[in-house]
Order: structure tokens, then C-alpha cells, then sequence
């Protein structure tokens, strides 16, 4: 008898000690869900009031996953989303905005965040995600061919870049290419056209801006680059590996992300690992920008403890906790003081990502950037294939994406009547 009154009182003070705990719904996506459990737990240490369960998603399934979460109300607290998904599920309203959280937050500062990836997260002027790792475009070369070819620096306009791709052209072998720019990738073409002064959509998205004169010069560039074959009509799966490839000189350029500096360093031998370099993208007329990519992390607008969810947040957003994500994942952070401290300091090949980090810029933030990004990919490659020219390429995207657009329009129409 007495056993028995020991056992039903413990398992009342589990049952109150279970009931006044916060549990956290936290979905994460790809290698970032396999490694964030390590410092989940650290949070849960300095937190013990707050456990969080940690639901690691593939990329490929995240998205229906999520929408189908929304539809039938089971949205987590807190999730990893890609920064072009973000416009979407503001439109649906599941995102609970960031702005009073962050006027009021210590640890969550935006004047240290890079600008063009912190502009992700602005839809119509409010804030709807914290920046957790970023993601952006340049240059990976070879810098023994350069130097065979005459060249001691990479390039940092246009023009140098012509110059240094014919050169190499032309001192390489039949079978080789002075750059490789994969057809089934729309990131080069979107870098180039980024770079440009007039917005790749019109009128505040209703319209696409592909007929502008900047986006039709990024599109000759990139024509360019194809019809004197400095770049050969092939896709990422026609090169059966792309590391191999590159580290024995079959292209000299190639336009890439962060992933490959760790890919390089583990897939060439050690001959190799000083021949090649990363460099910020050149611009028209001298330093260029890119594309402004990654992913963030949001609060949902139906979750019940959205207090704890944003204390996540910040605990993520502090730059010790970022530079042993960096260690976990090599992904690279969005904060200027995790980059002062730590392994990325000393990495020669990540410097050039901080450079190009202050000159990123985001894709437009509609929902429907996705389908027209595939689009422009799918037109630039009749381009190069020549079935269009650059003007008819720019004038049949533009249609595509005011078909695309159609619904939004309509929307946009009733709201202010």
C-alpha cells in the first residue's frame, strides 16, 4: 500500500512537471534537420522550462508538406524555409510577423545582418523571418589556367571577364571550355540580371520586366558566352563529375555556391588543392552582385507559444551559435560579427563570399517567383539552342510571366476597391 501511494504521487508531479512544460514543434530541412538536434539540446539546457522535437524534412517533400499542414491546421511552431518560399505563406497569412520581436530583442540585431539577405524576409515592409544561414552565386576558377593565359587577378567587370574567357578559349585544348554554366540552372542568368538597374517585375509585381534593356543585355551576355563557346549546351547531368572535372582543367570558370568549397577540398587530391580559387562576380562595369539565397527561420501565426518559439529563433541567431552551425554544416552566416571570429576567418575561400554577401540582391517577392524563375530557364535555353532571339526571348518571358502573374493581379485589384 504504501508503494503504491510512493508511485501515484510521483506520477502526479511527472504529470504537473510534464503539463507546465513547453513543447516546441520545430521542422528543419535536409542536412541542417540531420545536425541541429546537438545544439537543440544546448538550447534545452539553458532553457529547461522548453523542450523542443525536431522533425527533419527532405527538401523535395517540404513544400506539399507544409502546405498540407496549413490546409488542415497542424503548421509547427517554428520551421526552416527557404527565403523565396516566405512570400508565399505570407499571402496565405500562416506567418506571424517579426517586427515587435525584433525592435525589442538583444541578440537580434538587423544592422549586422547582410542587407540584400535580410530584404529576403520584407514583404510590403514588415518582417517575416530571421536569416539562419545564406546562400549566393560566384566565381570558381581555375587559377593556374589564368595565369597560363596572362591573367594574375580574376576579373572584375564584364569586359575583363570577355577577355580572360577568350584568352583561356584559346589556350586551352579542343575538348576543353572556358566556363561551364549548366542549362538546367537559372541562378547564372538570374546573378547577371540582378546586376542590372531596372526590377526583373513591374508595377509592384504585376507585371514581368524582362523587355527592359538591363535584362535584355544580361541575356546577350549570357548568349554570348555560348555562341563563341566559351560555354559548351550541356546540363549538370551530362557532366558525370563536375569536381573531377574542374580540378583537371575542362572548364576554367565555373558560377557556383558555398557547398562546393567543401566538395572541392574533400574531392581533389592535394596537388590540386591550390590551383583553384573563388572570386566575387563581376559586374557590367565592375563589381557585380548576386543572388541573395538561403534559407530563414520563421514563426508560424498559429502556434501557441510563439514567445518560446522567437526565444529559438534568437538563440540560433547568436554568432557563437552560427559559427558551430558553420562547423556542423558549411553553411555560411548571415551575420557580419560571426564572419569577424572562428575557421571562416582563416578560410581563403570563403573571403570571397563575404565580399560578395555586401552586394546580393533578392529575387522579387511574390509568391509566384518559383514558376517564373523556371520559366526564364527554360526560355533561356531555346535561346542558346538558337530558336529565339534575345528580343523575342525577352518579349515571350515576359509573356509567360503576366500569365503567371494573372491571378495576382486580380488579387491586387479587389484589395483596393
Amino acid at each position: 500500500m504504501a508503494l503504491a501511494v510512493i508511485l501515484a504521487l510521483s506520477l502526479t508531479a511527472a504529470c504537473r512537471s510534464s503539463s507546465s512544460e513547453t513543447v516546441l514543434r520545430f521542422w528543419a530541412m535536409g542536412r541542417e534537420g540531420e545536425v541541429v538536434v546537438d545544439l537543440v539540446r544546448e538550447f534545452e539546457r539553458a532553457h529547461p522550462g522548453i523542450r523542443v522535437n525536431v522533425q527533419q524534412l527532405p527538401w523535395t517533400a517540404a513544400h506539399e508538406k507544409l502546405l498540407t499542414a496549413f490546409a488542415g491546421g497542424t503548421t509547427p511552431d517554428i520551421c526552416q524555409l527557404g527565403n523565396t518560399w516566405i512570400p508565399e505563406f505570407v499571402a496565405l497569412k500562416a506567418l506571424e510577423p517579426l517586427d515587435r520581436y525584433v525592435a525589442t530583442s538583444s541578440v537580434v540585431q538587423a544592422g549586422d545582418y547582410f542587407g540584400g539577405i535580410w530584404d529576403t524576409n520584407r514583404v510590403d515592409g514588415s518582417l517575416y523571418g530571421v536569416p539562419w544561414y545564406v546562400d549566393t552565386r560566384l566565381l570558381f576558377y581555375q587559377r593556374d589556367l589564368l595565369l597560363r593565359a596572362g591573367f594574375s587577378a580574376p576579373p572584375r567587370s564584364w569586359q575583363e571577364w570577355k577577355q580572360m574567357l577568350d584568352a583561356v578559349a584559346k589556350e586551352g585544348r579542343a575538348d576543353r571550355h572556358a566556363i561551364l554554366l549548366p542549362l538546367n540552372e537559372s541562378e547564372p542568368l538570374l546573378a547577371l540580371a540582378l546586376q542590372q538597374d531596372e526590377p526583373l517585375l513591374r508595377e509592384g509585381g504585376r507585371w514581368g520586366n524582362f523587355r527592359s534593356h538591363g535584362f535584355r543585355r544580361a541575356l546577350a551576355f549570357y548568349l554570348e558566352m555560348f555562341q563563341r563557346g566559351w560555354a559548351p549546351l550541356l546540363s549538370n547531368a551530362a557532366v558525370s563529375n563536375v569536381w573531377t572535372a574542374f580540378g583537371r582543367g575542362d572548364f576554367s570558370f565555373y558560377v557556383s555556391g558555398p557547398w562546393n568549397i567543401g566538395e572541392l577540398k574533400r574531392r581533389l587530391p592535394p596537388a590540386q588543392q591550390d590551383t583553384w580559387m573563388t572570386a566575387p562576380l563581376p559586374g557590367p562595369t565592375g563589381p557585380g552582385a548576386s543572388t541573395a539565397g538561403g534559407s530563414s527561420l520563421v514563426v508560424f501565426r498559429s502556434s501557441r507559444h510563439r514567445t518560446a518559439a522567437w526565444q529559438l529563433v534568437e538563440f540560433f541567431s547568436q554568432p557563437s551559435v552560427q559559427r558551430r552551425f558553420h562547423a556542423l554544416t558549411g553553411d555560411l552566416p548571415p551575420r557580419r560579427a560571426t564572419w569577424n571570429d572562428g575557421a571562416l576567418v582563416d578560410d581563403v575561400h570563403a573571403r570571397a563570399f563575404r565580399e560578395q554577401l555586401e552586394r546580393v540582391k533578392p529575387a522579387p517577392r511574390v509568391p509566384e517567383w518559383e514558376r517564373i524563375a523556371t520559366e526564364m530557364r527554360l526560355v533561356a535555353e531555346r535561346l542558346v539552342h538558337g530558336e529565339l532571339s534575345v528580343d523575342r526571348a525577352a518579349t515571350e518571358l515576359d509573356a509567360r510571366a503576366d500569365r503567371i502573374l494573372e491571378k495576382r493581379r486580380w488579387l491586387l485589384a479587389r484589395r483596393s476597391e
